[in-house]
């Protein structure tokens, strides 16, 4: 029978879920993060900034990524008439050209812990964030709406299920994403194997903001090596991604509301990230992002299956 435990993980409060030989495990307290995904004893996500890495605005583990994924273009977006100025925000991550990168909801303390539940076969935990009674998230996203994210672990994948619900009058631009930091246990880097579908390669200029130009690239299960990776994809209907190498595999399936991923593989660190995301890098600067309209919902599901 599948089991929901709490106890303390790096002197934090978390939740492990187990189900078969899976477990899972998380922080509600800080940004709801996944901080482990075991199939017996080995590891598929790589925790490497550390929880006090993360408390500090380092991505690590499985991070929720909100109310944008990645990088915008600049300061400044509009939607509408309203126009929000990031200069002055609160809770701005910036990377190494000054842009604002991640959203803000990063280790966030402000979560609910909803429910804890197991039945025959899955354990699932649920945490609840209102944005719209938070004046230090609206300062940055001025989009009053409840978000809420779904962990259910089964024998055989952790499914995330995250929700949007607008709860002001404005309709809430949709951009948010995960950062998945994938490891093959026991793996050299070099013989791990990406695997990616056929796919739009959407350009990056020097500071990784897309820049109008693509191209079609066939479907892959080629061995990472030496090649690096920060690139961003457009998806078709095969949203099947995943890394194999040795006697480990880890698959990733998006649903149809996951419609791009930046693929991430940094030459000094031995993991890959898969990142499943609603919009384009800079959506909300370009207006290339999906809307939910007041009192509507939005949904969004990825799983991740080690083997």
């Amino acid at each position: 029978m599948p089991t929901a435990r709490l106890h303390l993980f790096e002197d934090q409060p978390a939740v492990t879920l187990n189900a078969g030989e899976l477990s899972a495990t998380f922080l509600p307290g800080l940004g709801m993060l996944g901080a482990s995904l075991r199939k017996g004893t080995n590891e598929f996500l790589s925790l490497h900034a550390g929880v006090n890495g993360y408390a500090k605005g380092h991505t690590t583990g499985l991070p929720l990524l909100a109310p944008w994924a990645n990088r915008l273009g600049g300061d400044e977006y509009k939607v509408g008439s309203l126009t929000v100025d990031l200069a002055q925000a609160p809770r701005i991550h910036r990377d190494a050209n000054g842009l604002p990168i991640h959203g803000t909801l990063g280790a966030d303390t402000g979560w609910d812990l909803v429910r804890i539940a197991t039945d025959a076969g899955s354990a699932v935990l649920v945490g609840r964030l209102d944005v719209g009674a938070r004046p230090d998230l609206l300062e940055s996203f001025p989009f009053p709406h409840e978000l809420s994210v779904e962990y259910r672990l089964d024998a055989l994948a952790l499914t995330v299920a995250t929700t949007i619900r607008a709860t002001g009058r404005r309709r809430v631009p949709v951009s948010f994403g995960w950062h998945p930091y994938l490891r093959l246990p026991g793996v050299r880097r070099n013989a791990v194997r990406v695997v990616l579908p056929a796919r739009r390669h959407l350009l990056l200029d020097e500071r990784g903001i897309p820049t109008g130009e693509g191209h079609k690239v066939t479907a892959e299960a080629d061995p990472l090596g030496s090649r690096t990776f920060d690139h961003l994809y457009a998806l078709g209907r095969d949203r099947r991604l995943g890394l194999a190498g040795g006697e480990h595999e880890v698959r990733l399936r998006f649903d149809r509301n996951y419609g791009y991923t930046q693929v991430y593989a940094p030459g000094d660190l031995n993991l890959v990230c898969l990142e499943p995301m609603t919009a384009p890098v800079d959506a909300l600067v370009t207006g290339a992002c999906p809307f939910v309209s007041p009192g509507q919902s939005f949904t969004a599901r990825f799983s991740i299956a080690p083997s």
